[in-house]
């Protein structure tokens, strides 16, 4: 049977960024506790896994596999460039109805961002007034630091879980001059080398330094570097990233395998979305956008593999755009033309139109993933945390090692089911080929 430390106490969630996702996640935790809302798109909420087989067979909700932290034991906590209170966030975001905010406002009220570690070189498109004054990249790590321990004492937390749902930073290279050992990183941050170390890398490291599991709920060259796979090994935390899968993406994931289980073949596949929120508003610099471009092409390429099927995938084209349309605000709108062919190399098209409400859908996985790590982190388990891929673009993989990630949705399924089955002492009882 498996050992985990059961979920007692206080769970600190320490949000980087107090924008539209972040404010949507708080409202909807700290209205579904109140029981005025409901938790729906929560995995951790409402999805059940098979336990057993044959007449031996159940379905369990995951808090009756394994021991999850309860909604009510959430204490939430931000950092952010502004210093609007969460309330004032959550109104000024405009994703949910004054009436789905107003019953918790003293609690949203209460939840007043810390000064952020930022550098506008990163985020050229923001221009916050509540920043902290580090001299160094390690100033502001040993900032941050003290923002979680003072955090977690003052609210009685037993455990802390810190969550990136900030902005997209600049495209980072990984350098393994800098990134390939936690000696060098340490190094170029004391140096404040501020080329190849991003704000989010310090909000990584303080994190894990502490003891707090983190997620990289962005696009951005973070804890994907063998020097934050060192740390995680080191304070025995588990990581997860990077970039929520929520739209565009979870479509993609989902309906690729269609095409590759059917045998069909594939020409091309053109995705655009329009976006008006503060982060397509940072995705309309072209140096942010690279970072998201390289995520969300990395989706396809490994569910309809060329020299796997080459003569169905061999060298269709796979183009991404995203433009920053302002009359939209939060609601995003995907559209994919996708060209295949099939019987004797005839061509088909598919058309798909998603309108969705980007922190809506994001929101729950925040939950998902922080209950998740927490869990994750009560169990043992550090470092990589590969069976999070379902909530994420592009998973987290070693790559140093030749690593391919998994993409498909379906499979990513089956990894997220098995390690819920095997952390609460039941078999890993379906395969992944």
């Amino acid at each position: 049977m498996s050992v985990i430390k059961p979920a007692e106490g206080k769970l600190g969630v320490m949000v980087v960024g107090c924008g539209a996702v972040a404010t949507t996640f708080m409202t909807g935790v700290l209205m579904a506790r109140r029981g005025l809302s409901k938790p729906i798109g929560s995995m951790t909420q409402y999805d059940k896994i098979r336990i057993g087989k044959g007449h031996d067979k159940k379905y369990l909700r995951y808090n009756e596999i394994v021991s999850l932290a309860s909604l009510d034991d959430i204490v939430f906590g931000a950092w952010d460039v502004y210093d609007d209170n969460a309330y004032i966030s959550a109104l000024k975001a405009q994703v949910l109805a004054v009436k789905d905010i107003e019953p918790v406002r003293a609690e949203l009220e209460a939840i007043k961002p810390m000064a952020a570690a930022f550098d506008k070189d990163y985020c050229s498109r923001l221009d916050g007034n509540n920043v902290k004054d580090c001299a160094t990249r390690w100033d502001m790590v040993e900032a941050l630091r003290n923002d979680i321990r003072k955090f977690k004492t003052a609210n009685e937390c037993e455990r802390v879980v810190v969550l990136w749902a900030a902005s997209t930073e600049i495209y980072v290279p990984v350098d393994m001059q800098v990134h390939g050992s936690l000696e060098a990183l340490e190094k170029a941050m004391h140096e404040n080398d501020t080329l190849h170390v991003a704000p989010s890398m310090c909000y990584a490291y303080a994190a894990l330094a502490e003891g707090a599991p983190f997620i990289m709920g962005a696009p951005n060259t973070t804890v994907d570097i063998p020097a934050m796979w060192q740390l995680a090994e080191q304070s025995r935390m588990p990581i997860c990233g990077k970039d929520f899968k929520t739209g565009q993406t979870l479509v993609k994931s989902g309906f690729a395998p269609i095409i590759g289980t059917r045998c069909l073949g594939l020409n091309g596949w053109f995705s655009t979305n329009i976006l008006g929120n503060r982060d397509g508003l940072v995705l309309d610099c072209p140096e942010n956008f690279r970072t998201k471009e390289v995520s969300k092409l990395s989706t396809l390429e490994s569910i309809l593999v060329g020299d796997e099927q080459p003569d169905l995938y061999k060298d269709y084209t796979h183009k991404v755009r995203i433009e920053y349309y302002p009359p939209r605000g939060d609601n995003k709108e995907g559209w994919d033309n996708i060209d295949i062919f099939g019987w004797m190399g005839y061509p088909m098209q598919i058309k798909i139109n998603f309108l969705c409400r980007d922190s809506i859908l994001a929101a729950p996985i925040c939950l998902d993933l922080v209950l998740l790590s927490d869990l994750a982190a009560r169990a043992g388990r550090y470092g990589i945390q590969r069976f999070l891929s379902f909530f994420l673009k592009s998973p987290m993989h070693d790559y140093t090692q030749g690593e391919v990630p998994v993409n498909h949705l379906f499979k990513q399924y089956t990894m997220l089911k098995n390690a819920i089955r095997e952390m609460g002492g039941y078999e890993a009882d379906e395969a992944i080929d």
